[in-house]
């Protein structure tokens, strides 16, 4: 809990691990031509995917937070009886109740701290920063743990071509802390919307209490994720250049300063689009989307803990995390790694 003799102290948010894990069960383009009238070439030039990764029948979606969360904080050189919050972002959590961070808690073996979970799809990750952002600057939290996690494959109707090259499953984590004296990485900024006016555009209509699950949600295939491909896709490049543009201008800083743009991975084509805004190279702009799909929640964290793997996403560097999703949400998160 906060301590009351340092209330009015801001504290700034470092992110000090990550981690990510990627199912290894794999339904490729090839795979999906068997299933509807679609073929490789194109969902390629569409949507820049050739595979997605698939959970196995025994994996949940905190199955798949607990591998992520390990790594990330083995990489933060902490264990879980040091965390003060656990976040996880996903709109395919394992069950309405108990919420998956409490789950992933059990699992982890983490001590009495909050656990929530966020529902605002494709966003819920960029939400969670924001969210962490302010627990540590407060002096509320010192350690929280944010994954984005999910298992799309089992809301898909693989009868729908418009839908089913989309989506996989995966899930990224990373360990949100309070700056230590000598550390310069920061979260300078968030830059949260949503738009419920047009939320009628991208939902997964059966199961809730609007249309509890029963044998017409199951004939009518109302249990499965439905969308508007063409509206989306304006709406997506739009409210992502908009976060982006906001956090530039919040932080004075020019698109040339950022060393990479980390986009939602739902389309490359809105991922150009994004980048054709700011007039930068796709060279800055990370694009994970070909071998992992639209992972929802996930995509932002996984495609940046890939980057920070192989060395691309260096101490130092300035990253602007973009999303948008399902709501519809968006958003964007301007910090110093």
């Amino acid at each position: 809990m906060m301590d009351k003799s340092s209330s009015t102290q801001r504290y700034h948010t470092r992110i000090a691990g990550t981690g990510s894990y990627l199912p290894e069960k794999l339904l490729t383009n090839k795979d999906l031509e068997k299933l509807v009238d679609t073929d490789d070439q194109w969902i390629r030039e569409r949507t820049g995917i050739s595979s997605r990764h698939m959970a196995s029948d025994e994996e949940a979606t905190s199955d798949l937070a607990l591998r992520a969360s390990q790594i990330a904080l083995r990489e933060a050189g902490l264990d879980a009886k040091d965390l003060d919050m656990i976040l996880v972002a996903t709109v395919s959590p394992d069950m309405v109740m108990p919420n998956t961070a409490c789950l992933l808690q059990q699992k982890l073996g983490a001590p009495d701290c909050m656990a929530l979970d966020i529902s605002a799809a494709c966003t819920g990750f960029v939400y969670g920063i924001s969210i962490a952002d302010q627990f540590i600057q407060t002096g509320h939290s010192k350690n929280i743990l944010l994954v984005g996690a999910e298992v799309l494959h089992r809301f898909v109707d693989y009868t729908d071509r418009n839908t089913c090259i989309l989506f996989g499953d995966g899930a990224g984590a990373c360990v949100l802390q309070r700056t230590q004296e000598g550390q310069d990485s920061t979260v300078y900024s968030t830059h949260l919307h949503a738009d419920g006016g047009i939320s009628h555009l991208f939902t997964l209509p059966g199961g809730g209490t609007a249309l509890p699950f029963s044998q017409k949600v199951l004939d009518e295939r109302l249990h499965y994720v439905r969308m508007n491909g063409r509206e989306i896709f304006k709406h997506a490049v739009r409210t992502m250049s908009k976060a982006c543009d906001e956090a530039l201008t919040a932080n004075n800083m020019s698109p040339e300063e950022v060393n990479w743009i980390i986009p939602h991975q739902a389309n490359v084509r809105i991922m150009e689009a994004v980048a054709k805004h700011f007039g930068v190279s796709m060279d800055k702009v990370l694009n994970e989307i070909e071998d992992m799909a639209n992972i929802s929640a996930a995509t932002v964290i996984v495609a940046m803990d890939r980057a920070i793997r192989d060395g691309r996403i260096q101490r130092g560097h300035n990253l602007l995390l973009t999303a948008f999703g399902a709501g519809i949400t968006s958003g964007s998160a301007l910090l110093k790694y």
